[in-house]
């Protein structure tokens, strides 16, 4: 495989001056990552020497790597170091040292373990900036219990609202619990990133995935706090607004309208040919739209059957109500306002592997989009970094060859690739 030397005027972007030492897995961590590399940061992804798990997570797999891995590794450089080992930590230690960022989701405590925290690196380096994500925080009564995405979805009471009325509730499609975390870590390191500009001095961020779930709930934890009473789940409508809601139509499809003022109330009632209901008593106002909505969505429901859900978008967006069709994957990946957004990336593998992902949402006017690097081959990496970026020799990397800091495998790799 050929390596691009990833030197600071190689790279473009608002970031391109950072360089981030990668030592995250699964998916909150490599997502907030991804998202820097997308940035113009060089990230240097770091596993062991048996990969991040997500590269042979089935069911679809391009080439050797799994779609999952593929879907949020783009832009990085790999590394496989063995930290059981005393010179493997003494890499990482000196890695993130040349590093401006570092960002790990391990369950806390096992960094400090390994003389690997926080601390210790920012004693020797002030300025550094560590993004810790874990599933519940670095203290607190769940501090050591794992985490995954449906655990804090279930926990942050999510989920509750997630699902039918009178169903089971529902994990979201979307990994929501990951994700935000992923997010909200980008948002920490930027935020300590410009305090450093002024200060010279790094910061430790601490984000859980619980936290950031129970901030997203936003309104809805203020419904509940002011009541006293859970919300229940949402089904396909809203808990405020009526015509806020889903509607299967006549050919099977579903729509979505949100109708969420007068204006669009009355609108609506035309685009349905039922103008008479915005002068009904009973649905004049939203709070009495609200007071009756089981009668309401029965007329609604009705009359959207009349037509195919193409049909119905189409007279709704002519009538200035907002709807959409409820797209599947296949259909939303092909939309044309997806497309013209640059939103389905085309990765060109090493080996002429295609691999389709979704793409950065961040656009900067006037700024041609980078070309994205295809996510690295575990261990690819290895000497071209130890040898640019800390000075090592050929016998230096032949002592950690032998001590088996790169496995087996990746370090036979890696000795190919370097001679």
């Amino acid at each position: 495989m050929t390596t691009v030397e990833h030197d600071k005027s190689a790279r473009t972007g608002p970031l391109a001056h950072l360089r981030v030492l990668d030592l995250t897995q699964f998916l909150s961590g490599p997502y907030a990552t991804q998202i820097l590399g997308d940035l113009g940061a060089e990230v240097i992804k770091v596993e062991s020497p048996e990969g991040d798990m997500t590269r042979r997570l089935p069911p679809h797999f391009v080439g050797s790597e799994s779609a999952y891995y593929l879907s949020v590794n783009r832009n990085k450089r790999s590394m496989a170091v063995d930290m059981k080992t005393e010179q493997g930590r003494a890499v990482i230690a000196r890695l993130a040292l040349a590093c401006d960022v570092v960002v790990e989701n391990f369950r806390p405590g096992i960094l400090k373990r390994l003389g690997l925290s926080y601390e210790d690196i920012a004693a020797q380096k002030p300025g550094i900036v560590w993004c810790c994500i874990s599933g519940f925080g670095q203290d607190g009564p769940y501090r050591d219990r794992p985490a995954y995405d449906m655990i804090v979805q279930a926990m942050s009471g999510g989920m509750s609202m997630t699902g039918e009325p009178d169903g089971p509730p529902v994990r979201s499609g979307i990994p929501l619990g990951d994700i935000a975390a992923g997010m909200y870590g980008v948002i920490g390191i930027l935020a300590a990133i410009a305090e450093r500009e002024r200060t010279g001095r790094g910061k430790l961020i601490d984000v859980a995935m619980l936290d950031c779930q129970v901030a997203m709930l936003s309104y809805q934890a203020a419904y509940c706090l002011t009541s006293g009473q859970a919300p229940k789940r949402q089904g396909r409508g809203h808990d405020s607004i009526p015509t806020y809601r889903g509607f299967t139509c006549g050919d099977g499809n579903d729509i979505v309208i949100t109708a969420n003022t007068e204006r669009m109330w009355v609108n609506l009632c035309a685009a349905i040919g039922r103008p008479d209901l915005a002068q009904e008593e009973r649905f004049r106002t939203n709070d009495r739209r609200y007071a009756n909505r089981d009668a309401l969505w029965g007329i609604l429901e009705a009359a959207f059957r009349t037509k195919s859900a193409n049909d119905w978008v189409e007279a709704l967006l002519a009538a200035e109500v907002p709807a959409a069709v409820v797209n599947t994957l296949d259909r939303s990946l092909t939309d044309p306002q997806v497309l013209h957004r640059n939103m389905v990336l085309a990765l060109a593998g090493p080996q002429g592997e295609e691999a389709r992902v979704a793409g950065n949402p961040i656009k900067f006017t006037g700024e041609a989009e980078a070309e994205p690097g295809y996510p690295p081959l575990l261990g690819a990496d290895n000497h071209e970094i130890l040898r640019s970026l800390l000075g090592f020799g050929d016998e230096e990397l032949a002592e950690l060859e032998r001590a088996g800091v790169f496995g087996k495998a990746t370090g036979a790799a890696s000795a190919r690739k370097a001679g």
